[in-house]
């Protein structure tokens, strides 16, 4: 049983972090968009009615698989600023990632979502922009997640009156119900859109996205922004906004049970979700019940192994030389496989294989970990067999809002280490390791398939666990989104300060006790979540079967997201 039912349709499908996103993108396709085109508005309206955990000025990674087969990568992640020293942190705040604008990156989803329209869509930025100027300008109903975000920030988001007077009106959160108005980041939005609009008038719809993306990028925005951030002590510069464009990187594809699963590259933690699959597959899970204790030790120790090799190699693949084929190599993952203990959990984090030096990880003197600026996603696929998979994201609390503009310049310094010997270190024009990572999967039987979800450090292990569910176990896109979800924290966490927990695995409590002191007895330190917890995720999918030309879609009950079809 489920608490939502599967949705499906004959035309196209779209699920999203929120349903007002959701709603945004079935109108686009209803108007006669694409998938492109429809998952470009409901990632704008995502930047609006998600603004504690997605941000207009953030990041957008974005995976396209076109129904001709090509698959295309558009990393949407602001680099470093050029002028930052790469030893400022070490140097000046003892190792340590502080707060403010100091952790800004170049702000990537604007020109993300612009790149996307401009090589795959139909429509302009101000046609799939309507929503998001809509719901920032007359509001949102503040819903449950929303106020209980806001309120758990509240200290946070007073530290900067910009900040304050968005989130905390009269000096308190909004409550459940009241309407949520950002006047200001309506206003910036609207002056792309009346820039898209004015040119495209005159020359056609690639002048439009080009004028929309030199509002931002080289117009009045960007003079807001550097102003703003000369006042503030940061270092970002009109050249580092005007020469910004998101690299279109090598998506990367293995073959697993059959199937084809797709990631974007190690500038994000993408690759580790197919190196915990494939391990999966080295050492055998096929005669596993679903979440007894033997496949969720598995699962678990797998994790281990994927995100051990993320920390030892992952980091912009233009500064870092990362061993992708090597990791994913059939030596790697038979040495990491006979490596993995089934009857016991390992210690902490697997040691490093490929004269990768290990660093010092000392485990964190918190009992539990610190909650950065989290993610949303959405997944569309449209009535010609596009998909499109983006996870949208950068929180409000740990950086200042630009006054007047309504958004935070990306603070995804915070996914870097301070150290720029680290292989995610600072350094001048590179960019961090992004958590953000959509993916996509063909069935052996042609069905395609984006999927994602928020959650941090989570993100890679609830998506693994919805596609074993869905592929291997046979529960449908819903069934496997609902049904119950472990997480290892056994390796530093990708956001400061870097907690780290060995042993930890938090297990959603629907799971039987009986299972979780199995666990227990393996070595596993076992923090048990509630029956349901957002902080497992919120895994959105659609799948396309080219067979039935029937889309398909589900979403998690776990945060305030919902699927739709026609």
């Amino acid at each position: 049983m489920t608490t939502r039912p599967l949705i499906s349709g004959p035309r196209h499908a779209i699920s999203a972090g929120h349903y007002l996103a959701s709603g945004a993108g079935l109108a686009i396709l209803e108007a006669g968009g694409n998938a492109i085109d429809a998952g470009v508005a409901a990632g704008l309206v995502l930047g609006v009615v998600q603004p504690d955990i997605v941000n207009f000025g953030g990041v957008a990674p974005i995976l396209i698989r076109r129904s001709d087969g090509l698959i295309e990568s558009i990393a949407g992640l602001g680099h470093w600023p050029m002028a930052l020293p790469s030893d400022l942190f070490m140097r000046e705040h003892g190792g340590k990632m502080p707060k403010g604008v100091l952790r800004s990156v170049v702000p990537a989803a604007p020109d993300a979502w612009i790149t996307a329209l401009r090589r795959h869509g139909t429509m302009g930025f101000a046609q799939v922009a309507e929503a998001a100027i809509r719901f920032a300008s007359e509001g949102f109903p503040v819903y449950p997640m929303l106020a209980e975000s806001i309120a758990l920030h509240q200290a946070d988001y007073a530290s900067w009156p910009s900040n304050a007077s968005i989130f905390l009106p009269h000096g308190q959160p909004h409550a459940v119900g009241d309407l949520f108005i950002q006047p200001d980041l309506a206003a910036s939005i609207r002056y792309m859109a009346d820039e898209d609009r004015a040119a495209s008038a005159r020359n056609g719809r690639q002048a439009g996205l080009q004028a929309a993306h030199d509002a931002f990028y080289r117009g009045d925005i960007a003079r807001k922004i550097i102003g703003f951030m000369q006042q503030e002590g940061g270092y970002l510069s009109e050249d580092d906004l005007a020469n910004f464009h998101s690299r279109i990187e090598p998506a990367v594809t293995r073959a697993w049970q059959g199937h084809q699963i797709t990631t974007s590259g190690p500038w994000c933690q993408g690759p580790a979700l197919l190196e915990a699959l494939l391990l999966m597959e080295k050492v055998g899970f096929g005669d596993l019940a679903h979440n007894s204790a033997d496949y969720l030790h598995l699962i678990a120790e797998c994790l281990k192994v994927a995100m051990a090799d993320r920390e030892y190699h992952f980091g912009d693949p233009a500064f870092n030389d990362v061993p992708l084929d090597a990791l994913l190599g059939e030596a790697h993952l038979a040495a990491r496989g006979a490596g993995i203990d089934l009857a016991h959990a390992h210690p902490g984090m697997p040691a490093a294989r490929l004269n990768r030096g290990t660093g010092s990880h000392e485990p964190s003197e918190r009992q539990v970990a610190a909650i950065e600026p989290d993610t949303s996603y959405v997944a569309v696929v449209d009535r010609d067999g596009n998909a499109f998979s983006a996870t949208p994201s950068d929180g409000s609390w740990n950086i200042p809002v630009v006054p007047g503009l309504g958004f935070i310049v990306s603070g995804r310094g915070s996914q870097s280490r301070p150290d720029p010997r680290h292989p995610c270190g600072v350094r001048p024009g590179a960019r961090p390791r992004l958590t953000p990572n959509p993916a996509l999967a063909v069935t052996r039987d042609g069905a395609v398939i984006p999927f994602g979800t928020p959650g941090g450090d989570v993100q890679v292990q609830a998506m693994m666990q919805v596609l074993l569910n869905h592929l291997h176990f046979g529960m449908d896109l819903q069934e496997a989104i609902e049904a119950p979800r472990i997480a290892t924290y056994s390796f530093p966490s990708s956001f400061a300060p870097y907690d780290y927990f060995p042993r930890r695995l938090a297990v959603e409590s629907r799971i039987p006790t009986t299972i979780r002191e199995e666990l227990g007895m393996r070595g596993h330190d076992i923090q048990d979540w509630p029956e349901w917890t957002w902080l497992a995720g919120s895994v959105e999918a659609v799948r396309f079967d080219p067979t039935t030309g029937t889309k398909m879609a589900g979403a998690d009950p776990r945060r305030p997201a919902y699927a739709m079809a026609m």
